[in-house]
Order: C-alpha cells, then structure tokens, then sequence
C-alpha cells in the first residue's frame, strides 16, 4: 500500500470552513426541504457562489486550463461539506466526474476545445453531466445505447442521468462505425429531451435524457474516450465516497446531540448503556470510513498505481456506514426521526442513492477481490 498523508492540511481545513460557512447560511437543511417540495429542488444562487465565488468548481482544473491548480484532495473535502449539508448542487456531476473526463481528454483531443470546455468548467459558467446512468460503475462496459451516424448526430436513450435537468452541457458516450466515441452536447440542443424519473434522493434529481439525431461535438474516440470515461467514473467513486462520510458525520453529530439532551422517564437517554454502545459504535464506523475516503482521494489526486484498490475498498466501505449512520440517526430520534419535518430523511435518502451510485458496496467488493487476487468464493 502506498504511503501517502490522511491528516487534513491547513488551506484544506480553511476551505472547510469557508464551505460550511456558505452553506450553512445558505442552504440550511430546512430550506433544502422546501425546495425539494417544489419543482425547483437546486438554487442555482448557491450553486454560483459555491462553484465561481469560492471557485469549487476548478479546484482540480490546472491553474494554467483558468482553474485553482489544486487536486482531487480538496475537492473531496467540498464533498464531504455538501454531503453534510445534503445541498442539491451539481458539485460532484459537474464539478468532479464531467471535468475529470475532459482533463483525460487534455492530450488526445482537440486542444482548443478541451481548453475552453475546462476554462468553463473551473469558472462555474458551464456545468456539465456526464450522460451515463448514475449507477454505472468505474468498469463498467463501454455504453451503446446512444449511437452516432456518418454526420455525427446521436441518437439513443440514457436512463437515470443525475443533475440532468440542471445541466448546461451534456458529455455523451457514444457508439460509432468507427468504436466508442465522446461528444458534447448542449442542453438546449434541438432534439434533446428530459423525462423526469421518480427518485428516492429529492436531492439529486434524475431524469432520462433522450437524444434524437442531436448534432453533437466529438471530443475523443477510441482507446481516450474510454480512458476518459474510466477515469471521470473512477474519480467520481473515489469523491462520493467523501460525500458518504460527510453525511455519516452529520447523522453522527444529529445522533449525538439528540442523545445529549433528550430526557425519557426523567432520565437522559444518552445515559442508557445500550445506546452510548451503539453511538460509539458509529463513531469508530465513521473514523474508519474517514480513513479509506480519505486514501481514495489522495490516491486519485496523485494518480497513485493503488487508485483501483483504494477506490474499491472506499466504495465497498463508505456506502455501507452512510446508510447505517442514517438508519441509526432515525432510530436514535425514535417518533420525531420518522417525520418529513425532521432532516434524517433527507440524509437516509441520500445515503440510500449514493449507497447505488457509481456502482454497489457488493460490485465494488468482487472489483476489489479480482485487484487483489482473491479467490472466488466456492
């Protein structure tokens, strides 16, 4: 295993707190509920002053491509804060796994293009959706279900895109007579259409997206488009799983502050054996989580050769502690946990579609067995 630093850095504890600052004045969890109500669910206010006025969006883009010239480490430690705030932004759609694609594409693509897609990317002008449905995996098979003729227009269906319908610009895969391909495409192109799919995460809408001979820009084909799709789906794993322990914290810090002043039969539940175990119990979860999220994104930040292993191992573990950090936050609550009014529910949602997204806690688990050469079980 590579040697590499787990402890937060001074400039990544200050973004912390500018992060958590800004969302918690602008996106208390309250005011996510509200919006979820609607059919409205993103504040593209706070999406603006998270991606440009903080400049989130570039923080892994090159400074010399108009972006912060840090890594996939602080971007990690955004996810961790919006995870916590459960806020309905396209940070790791756009922000993480579309520029991580295109910054795959820097040296096998047109450069001028590629530069100028970055430039809006790290500004926050563009947000960009990778359109692939949410579940696929870091190995997942090149997709077909999108086909593009002589002339490149595409044509096909992509079910279950995340963040679709607040995206500017779409990042297609594509099968062509000549192999798998990548193109941009605009959200308001003619011919493109957004259904909207019933969701358990009212915070990370998702819609089908269908293209109908849409005329699209190549930007890779071959062999770069399918290291470019790999890398932006490997690199979004290894986020989301920051993401999990942003919310596993939160459940932990709700749980914990409930326990500390909630009374029953006169008695401070907090003080019940049962429950200080089961809180100490989550609390050990969490750090551990901490841990292997934390080595996934600094191993994916220095394109480490154990990014596979770390990315696995990450997404087999962090999912699972989300969840159950969630469900115990539930619990611990008792009647008032179980309430639209209370936040767990947006937490235990959120932990329930990330927990499917960019892969399962299980496919990961038979990823991370074949990395390491363990045997099937019999």
């Amino acid at each position: 295993m590579s040697s590499v630093g787990l402890l937060y850095s001074e400039v990544e504890d200050d973004l912390r707190a500018s992060v958590r600052a800004l969302l918690a004045d602008r996106s208390p969890w309250n005011s996510v509920l509200a919006r979820c109500e609607t059919d409205q669910p993103y504040d593209t206010s706070v999406w603006k002053a998270l991606a440009a006025d903080l400049g989130c969006a570039g923080l892994a883009v090159p400074e010399k491509a108009g972006g912060a010239g840090a890594s996939w480490r602080e971007a990690a430690v955004v996810a961790e804060e919006v995870g916590r705030a459960v806020t309905p932004v396209p940070f790791l759609t756009s922000s993480v796994i579309a520029t991580a694609a295109v910054l795959a594409l820097q040296e096998s693509a047109d450069a001028a293009e590629v530069g100028d897609l970055l430039e809006r990317l790290a500004a926050g002008r563009t947000a960009a959706v990778l359109a692939a449905p949410f579940s696929s995996a870091p190995n997942a098979a090149f997709p077909k279900t999108v086909r593009a003729d002589g002339a490149g227009r595409l044509s096909g269906t992509v079910t279950s895109v995340a963040d679709a319908r607040i995206a500017d610009l779409f990042i297609v895969p594509a099968a062509t007579s000549a192999g798998p391909a990548l193109f941009a495409v605009g959200a308001d192109a003619a011919g493109v259409t957004l259904d909207a799919v019933t969701s358990l995460d009212l915070t990370r809408p998702l819609a089908d997206l269908t293209l109908t001979e849409v005329a699209g820009r190549q930007l890779a084909s071959g062999s770069a488009a399918v290291t470019a799709l790999s890398r932006a789906l490997s690199t979004g794993a290894a986020v989301l799983a920051s993401e999990q322990l942003g919310i596993a914290e939160a459940c932990l810090e709700l749980s914990v502050s409930y326990l500390k002043t909630r009374y029953q039969f006169a008695r401070l539940i907090g003080s019940y054996q049962a429950l200080k175990h089961r809180a100490a119990d989550l609390w050990a979860s969490v750090a551990q989580a901490r841990a292997v999220a934390r080595y996934a994104a600094a191993c994916v930040a220095d394109d480490d050769p154990d990014a596979p292993v770390a990315v696995a191992l990450a997404q087999a573990y962090c999912s699972g502690v989300a969840v159950r950090a969630a469900e115990e936050c539930v619990q611990f609550h008792g009647g008032i946990g179980f309430t639209w009014e209370h936040p767990a529910h947006l937490y235990l949602k959120r932990a329930k579609s990330a927990s499917i997204a960019l892969g399962t806690a299980s496919r990961h688990r038979a990823a991370l067995g074949r990395l390491v050469d363990l045997p099937a079980a019999s």
